[in-house]
This record gives structure tokens, C-alpha cells and sequence, in this order.
């Protein structure tokens, strides 16, 4: 117990004392002047009282409330131990003398709310407010003579939104006057809460900027769905430049909103999809307790992988990377969680066999989360050989360890340019799967692959890039202004690659349901309003497709496709056949081959035309 907290809970115990002697003797006062206050049922009734009531106090922690943040529920508090009291000292009256002052004592319970309840929420007043007695004025004053205050408005009028209209009221610091709440539930419709209007539904947006001047609004809807929520961002941005939104749902849950939760709108939130599910338990019992390997884990993707499956418990994570610095990093970070999983480093090429197999004998991994890779289209273009022995070779040097060393589970992350490939890095990703492919017809390791799109915030994304140019001033650079892409955030990404562990029963192809794809231009086109330019101050330039690059992407091809999910937005791609003889002819002979014979066969390959490539 801290030196404050004792001088706070003696100050507490010593007004309540008070409260308490003042109530009874006073109720008895006011009854009748002539009757003796000391007597002997006087003094017994309050010192029961007295001892009832800090017992109970203590019992239902009204000692351990921030009455700065007082509410209903200390209020209802208040009374259940004021009526506990009461009820004791009832008893004893009866038991002790053989009668009750029930009406001194309807008057005591009366009383005692009160004076509890007034000395509470008067300090909270006081803290909250200070020494003013018209405090909406004193800060409507404060907000006129401040040039940078803002008119806020807050869409969203349910528990997140209270909340934060609560502490954005009460806080002294931020110089913000909120005009109201926009919500799409009419019943609330001119009413008032927390004595802030409700000025309309979603459709009044526009006009309630317009007529009480708002220059800023905040989304508070953690909980709807992403598409209803890119809808409303997009009618906010029409009309006033500063957006923002709060974070997600589980933060209602924690009761961890606040002034400080709200964040600038970002990219994400313009995918427009509800995020990936996981089915927890399954992953759990899969994981908890167990060894798990992942390689590339310095990577984007490998990071995430990393910090989703901690959360599960396993019993030790070896975190496997070819750069030492990208390695300490994410340790780095793990480690400071403090949690029992037993982190190891190492640092490999998966182009190198012998360490690879070594690793895998030496710790047993339950499960491989195969996400080493080179994964950048035209750098691998001009270095085929280089993106064949990384994509390819060292693939096949993890799953050969892990069949060898029977791992049961092994899930390679791949990539929706696998799909109909036109350049030799998604080639690559699908003769990567098809030696895994190769592998599960013999082996019993379940092998299986997944494949999503474009990560928002990887190294490899267009997001840095044309953040970069904007913050240089322009132009944005984009190839096409048809081209698409399918997009996902790196934890949407993580999840499916961990699901899909715990799915696994060997050669199967997931792939998430990534929604509709998304043209790279109107990607821009928002990146450029969420940092807060017009796309006149900015501008765009388009530069042509660069080499290997297609207009836009699949996740399946035709006779790849299954229409059911097999968990709800993961779909499972059906088995084709594939010249396996073709693929381990091809390993055993790229060295021979120069760049641009390699680039050939390697496509050919991918795309199953393996008889139009010559001997």
C-alpha cells in the first residue's frame, strides 16, 4: 500500500465517519428535540452503524474508486451499502432493546446517501471542472479565443462514441467544441445525450458541416462493418478535411477508449472488408505447448506471424532469417512481452541444405511457417536465377527437413501471382508449390500453401512508395490507370497463414476471400486525401507496366476453383496435376541454363505447359 493511497483511504474512512455520526444523531434530533441524543440505544446504533458501513465499504470497494470518474454504478454503490447499514443496525436495535426506530432510521438512510453521495460527486465536479459554476461556458469561452480550436462532430452515438464525447467534454486540455452526434438510429433523433444533440443520420452529414461549421469529425464506430465505415469516411472527406476514427471493437471491450485512442484515418480502413476471424480454439490446441519454425520471420510477414502465434502459448518459437538485424529486431520486441514461449534465433539461408536440416533435427518443430522468399516482381525479373534458387531450392530444403524430420506441418506462404503467372517471381511461388504438392503425395507431413495478395505496409508495398512521393510533393507514380490488385493488412495476412495451419490436411491451396480488387489509382487517389492534398496539389503520372507486371491478378485459376469456403472467407483451391518429373528436371538443370532460357521454362512450367519446353 502506497503512502498516497493510505492518506487517500484515511481521509475517505474519516469523512465517511462523520457522514455516518452526523445522520443517525441528527434524524434523531430532528424527530424529537426533547429525546436524549446520548443514550444507550443512540451510541450502540451508531457506533453499529459506524462499523457496518466501512465494513461494507470495504467489502464492495467504495475505498478503491476514482470519484473523479463517478457514475451511476458508485451512486447505486452508495446506496447498496447505506442500505446494508442500515439493515444491520435494524437487527441489532431489535435484538439489543426489543424495539426499532424506524422512523430516525428511514431518516438516517436518507440522509447518509446524501452527504455521501454530495461529497463524491462534489469532488468530482471539482476536479473536473474547478472552482466555476457555469463550466460549458468557461470552455465555450476558452474554445472562442483559441484560433486552432476545432468544431467537432462525432459519428456514432453508441457506447464508443459516448465515451469519447464524455472525456472530450470533461477534458480542460482539449481545445475541441463538439457540435453533436450524427447516428443512424432515428429514435434518437433530436434528443440529447450527455447534453449533446443527435442532429441526424448519415445522410444529414453535409448539411450538419455545413450549418455549425465543422472542420472536424471523428468516426466512432468500432464495431460496423469495414464496407459501411469506407462509405462513411469517404462522405466525411467530401466535405471536411480532418477525419478521424477510433480503433476496433475489442478496445470497446476493454473499456480502453479515450481522447487519446483516435487516430487519423488510415489506408486500412478504405479496404472496405471486414477483417478475418480465427477459429481460437482450434489454433490452441494446435499450437499451445508446441515447437513452431518460422522462416523469412525478420520479414513483414514472418514479423506477423511471429507476434499472432505468441499469443497462442507455444512452448518454444524459433524465429529463422537470413538478415541479423531483422532477426534481433522482432526477438527484440517478443521478448519484451514477458510470456513463456522460449524464443530462439537463427540465422540461415534456406538456400543453405545442410543448415536448414540441421535446425529442423535439432528442434522438432510441431509446426514450419514457410515465408522466406524474394517476393519483388521486377528485381526478380532481371535476377531469375536468383529468384529460382531462394523461391524454389530453398522451399524445397525446408519441406525436404521437414519430411525428412517428420514435421507434421508445414504451411508455405505464397503469393496471387502464382495464379496464371506472367513473370518469374510468381513462377517461382508456384513451382514452389508444386514441390510441396510433390511432396505430400509421399509424405506424412501435411503440406500445404497459401496464397493472399498485396500486404499494405510490407516492405515491398506501393504504400511507402507513394507516401514518399507525397511527402516529397509529387507527382505519384502509378503504371496504369486500370490496373488492380487485390489488398489485405499484414494481420489479415498472418491470421489466414495460421488458420490455415490449423486447417491443414495436406496439399491443399487456401486462399482468403480478399473482397473486390482494388485499382492502384484510387489507391492513390486516397492516400493523397488521407495525408491531407488535393490530387491537383499532388498530381499523378502514369508510367507504363513494368516488366512481369500483369493489369491484374487472380487468386485461383479456373480449374483451381471451389465455390464453398471451408471456413468462412477461406477457400480452398481443388489439386491439379502437375509433370512432377518436369519440375525435378528443372531443379537439377537451372544452373545450366542462362537468364532468359530459365525465364521461359520457368513460366511454361508454372502455367502446366510443360510439354511446349524443350528437352
Amino acid at each position: 500500500m502506497t503512502i498516497a493511497f493510505r492518506k487517500r483511504l484515511l481521509t475517505l474512512i474519516g469523512i465517511d465517519s462523520i457522514i455516518v455520526s452526523f445522520s443517525i444523531f441528527f434524524s434523531h434530533f430532528v424527530l424529537s428535540t426533547t429525546v436524549t441524543v446520548f443514550n444507550q440505544m443512540m451510541i450502540v446504533s451508531a457506533i453499529v452503524l459506524l462499523l457496518t458501513h466501512h465494513l461494507f465499504s470495504s467489502l464492495f470497494g467504495m475505498y478503491r474508486r476514482k470519484w473523479r470518474y463517478a457514475s451511476m454504478e458508485e451512486l447505486i454503490g452508495i446506496s447498496t451499502v447505506v442500505t446494508l447499514s442500515i439493515i444491520s443496525t435494524t437487527i441489532v436495535q431489535a435484538l439489543a432493546f426489543g424495539s426499532i426506530y424506524s422512523r430516525a432510521l428511514v431518516i438516517t438512510w436518507m440522509l447518509h446517501i446524501l452527504l455521501l453521495g454530495g461529497v463524491r460527486f462534489t469532488w468530482r465536479y471539482y476536479k473536473t471542472y474547478g472552482f466555476t459554476l457555469n463550466p460549458k461556458g468557461k470552455k465555450a469561452k476558452r474554445i472562442r479565443n483559441n484560433p486552432h480550436a476545432k468544431q467537432s462532430l462525432i459519428i456514432g452515438a453508441g457506447s464508443a462514441g459516448q465515451m469519447l464525447a464524455r472525456q472530450m467534454k470533461n477534458s480542460n486540455e482539449i481545445n475541441t467544441n463538439i457540435v453533436g452526434f450524427i447516428d443512424d438510429d432515428f429514435t434518437i433523433h433530436h434528443l440529447k445525450i450527455h447534453d449533446l444533440p443527435v442532429l441526424g443520420g448519415t445522410n444529414a452529414i453535409e448539411e450538419v458541416v455545413q450549418k455549425n461549421h465543422v472542420n472536424h469529425i471523428i468516426i466512432a464506430m468500432p464495431s460496423a462493418e469495414k464496407a459501411r465505415v469506407k462509405e462513411i469516411i469517404q462522405i466525411s472527406k467530401s466535405v471536411v478535411q480532418n477525419v478521424q476514427t477510433l480503433p476496433m471493437i475489442e478496445d470497446i471491450a476493454l473499456g480502453n477508449i479515450s481522447v487519446n485512442s483516435i487516430r487519423d484515418v488510415s489506408i486500412e480502413d478504405l479496404l472496405g472488408r471486414d477483417p478475418v476471424e480465427l477459429d481460437i480454439q482450434s489454433i490452441s490446441s494446435e499450437v499451445n505447448g508446441k515447437t513452431v519454425l518460422v522462416t523469412g520471420a525478420g520479414g513483414s510477414i514472418g514479423s506477423e506471424i511471429c507476434r499472432q502465434l505468441i499469443k497462442f502459448g507455444p512452448k518454444r518459437l524459433v524465429l529463422l532469417g537470413h538478415g541479423e538485424n531483422s532477426i534481433y529486431t522482432i526477438h527484440m520486441e517478443l521478448k519484451q512481452l514477458g510470456v513463456e514461449t522460449e524464443l530462439i534465433t537463427a540465422i540461415a539461408d534456406v538456400q543453405d541444405r545442410e543448415r536448414i536440416f540441421e535446425i529442423v533435427h535439432e528442434f522438432g518443430p510441431t509446426y514450419i511457417y514457410h515465408a522466406a522468399a524474394h517476393k519483388h516482381v521486377p528485381l526478380m525479373e532481371a535476377n531469375p536465377k536468383e529468384a529460382f534458387k531462394n523461391n524454389v531450392l530453398g522451399t524445397k530444403n525446408v519441406a525436404e527437413a521437414a519430411d525428412t524430420y517428420g514435421v507434421p506441418n508445414f504451411v508455405l506462404i505464397s503469393s496471387d501471382k502464382a495464379v496464371n503467372p506472367t513473370n518469374v517471381m510468381g513462377a517461382t511461388k508456384r513451382i514452389a508449390e508444386m514441390v510441396i504438392q510433390m511432396l505430400s503425395k509421399s509424405s506424412n507431413t501435411n503440406f500445404v500453401a497459401v496464397r493472399f495478395g498485396n500486404v499494405l505496409g510490407s516492405r515491398g508495398s506501393v504504400i511507402p512508395l507513394f507516401k514518399k512521393q507525397i511527402a516529397n510533393g509529387g507527382p505519384v507514380t502509378v503504371t496504369h490507370p486500370d490496373m488492380t490488385r487485390y489488398f489485405m493488412t499484414i494481420p489479415e495476412a498472418s491470421r489466414l497463414v495460421i488458420q490455415a495451419g490449423a486447417l491443414a490436411a495436406g496439399g491443399e491451396v487456401f486462399v482468403l476471400d480478399m473482397g473486390e480488387p482494388v485499382k492502384i489509382v484510387d489507391l492513390a487517389k486516397n492516400l493523397i486525401s488521407l495525408s491531407g492534398f488535393s490530387e491537383e496539389e499532388i498530381g499523378i503520372e502514369y508510367n507504363g507496366i513494368r516488366p512481369g507486371e500483369k493489369m491484374y491478378e487472380e487468386l485461383l485459376g479456373e480449374d483451381e476453383i471451389n465455390s464453398e469456403p471451408v471456413f468462412p472467407q477461406i477457400f480452398i483451391g481443388k489439386v491439379i496435376e502437375v509433370d512432377f518429373k518436369k519440375v525435378d528436371k528443372l531443379i537439377k538443370n537451372y544452373l545450366i541454363l542462362n537468364n532468359s532460357d530459365l525465364k521461359e521454362k520457368v513460366i511454361l512450367l508454372a502455367n502446366n505447359k510443360a510439354e511446349k519446353i524443350a528437352n
